[in-house]
């Protein structure tokens, strides 16, 4: 057992009520991703977070909680890519523009990929797309003003800065307070919720509306996809995220709603009456401004396990604030730490997404212990997490980590894996990270583009 990892473990397992007398879980070591933080332990404990909240689920509805066994090479190749196409390329994951750039007191990063973000940065800086220009016109700027007037265009920037300096700002100051994960039980359900779980297939028959975008979100629903779960992934027409679309939309079926119509509205509300589960990832208060706040929701389906994240926290001056796992990297000081540890002369990042990946990770576990919840006594369930915790959890951990990493290589092949045919091409998946006695990870969908199903459950 790695003891770095099983007390990641321990922590990740009491946020989610799950602790004293917890499912058997197997951490062997393995290799370590380079990086001045425990990323691989953060890999190995979340995936086992996951893993231990499902056997708790099954341990409900059998009276047996089965082994979880997390292999930590594989988690830490999980939390980079897991496809690999077989005669063709994935898009590239960054827009031309997207990256850091120095300003005239510190670095800045300025996230671009979606159309909308790029559109609002360059009206800021009043430049062409083009890197160069923009590189020039970022140089004159001090980061924190460029920051927020980005932001404030609607766009997605962070200024780097230090784990100090966080500390002290209200929003670190407000996400330090908030716990890792908040859980609100609900209402009972109005009617005894169908029977979920057939043979090996712990999760078959749950239904689970998927509102999430890159990245968190979207790996909590592709993994409860692969013990089963009929996940139906909901998008505004027009909105296309290729770049990760075949690595998390394994096992799902995607359909387009514009939820500002007061038919699609009317169409929601009849899904997310038959749902088990609903993952978003909008900020606070969006939901309620489409007329689809808490209170609605749980009108809508009594009993309903509701789990959701943002960027920044619930709390605070950022609390309603555009960010993605990159932008609070920059921001909670993580960047500065790799810099420093590095001895670099710009932001070094950690080596893969891993406060989407992880908080993706515990957000599949916060459903299945809300089904567990469910099923013994009948009542729903709200929990929220953020970003932002997630890389207040890695940094409370300290600087220590291997820099130069000892052998993991997440981009390596898959040889021996079965094919996939993507609407892309035929394709081939690494092996699952984890393994649940009797509950084996598979996914009968190969991955699709958005938008390519009807808004409707199987067999509706």
């Amino acid at each position: 057992m790695d003891p770095a990892a099983d007390s990641l473990l321990d922590h990740l397992l009491a946020a989610i009520g799950v602790d004293g007398d917890r499912p058997e879980v197997s951490l062997p070591p393995g290799g370590t991703l380079p990086s001045a933080f425990a990323v691989s332990d953060l890999a190995q404990a979340s995936v086992g977070t996951a893993g231990a909240a499902l056997s708790e689920f099954i341990g409900r509805t059998t009276g047996t909680a089965p082994s979880v066994g997390v292999d930590r090479d594989l988690a830490s190749a999980w939390f980079a890519l897991s496809i690999r196409p077989d005669g063709w390329d994935l898009p590239p994951v960054w827009d031309a523009v997207a990256g850091d750039y120095s300003g005239s007191d510190g670095w800045i990063k300025l996230h671009t990929n979606a159309p909308h973000h790029r559109a609002a940065a360059l009206d800021v800086l009043g430049v062409p797309g083009e890197r160069g220009a923009v590189a020039a016109e970022v140089a004159r700027w001090r980061v924190d003003e460029l920051e927020a007037m980005v932001v404030g265009a609607g766009g997605a920037a962070a200024a780097m800065r230090s784990v100090d300096a966080w500390d002290h700002h209200p929003q670190g100051r407000s996400t330090a307070a908030e716990s890792l994960v908040h859980l609100e039980r609900t209402s009972t359900a109005g009617s005894v919720a169908a029977a979920i779980g057939s043979g090996d297939r712990p999760l078959a028959g749950l239904r689970v509306l998927d509102l999430t975008r890159v990245l968190a979100g979207p790996v909590a629903t592709r993994l409860l996809a692969g013990w089963g779960a009929d996940v139906l992934r909901l998008d505004p027409p027009g909105w296309d995220e290729p770049n990760v679309v075949p690595e998390v939309t394994l096992g799902k079926r995607c359909a387009r709603l514009d939820l500002t119509s007061a038919t699609a509205h009317e169409q929601f509300l009849g899904l997310l009456a038959d749902a088990d589960v609903l993952v978003h990832g909008y900020r606070p208060g969006a939901l309620d401004g489409l007329g689809l706040g808490a209170d609605v929701r749980e009108a809508t389906r009594p009993g309903l396990v509701d789990v959701c994240l943002d960027a920044y926290g619930w709390t605070g001056p950022w609390a309603g604030r555009r960010g993605f796992d990159s932008l609070v990297q920059m921001s909670s000081g993580i960047a500065r730490a790799g810099m420093d540890a590095a001895g670099s002369d710009r932001p070094v990042p950690l080596p893969v997404q891993a406060l989407d990946h992880a908080t993706g990770y515990l957000l599949a576990a916060c459903a299945l212990t809300g089904l567990a919840l469910r099923y013994d006594d009948g009542r729903g369930s709200r929990w929220r997490t953020s970003l932002a915790a997630m890389a207040r959890l890695l940094v409370d951990r300290g600087v220590g980590a291997s820099i130069d990493g000892d052998g993991i290589h997440p981009s390596g092949p898959a040889p021996d894996a079965p094919v996939e045919h993507t609407a892309w091409g035929d394709a081939r998946r690494i092996p699952p990270p984890v393994v649940v006695d009797g509950a084996p990870l598979r996914w009968d969908r190969p991955a699709g583009p958005l938008g390519s199903s009807a808004p409707a459950w199987a067999g509706s």
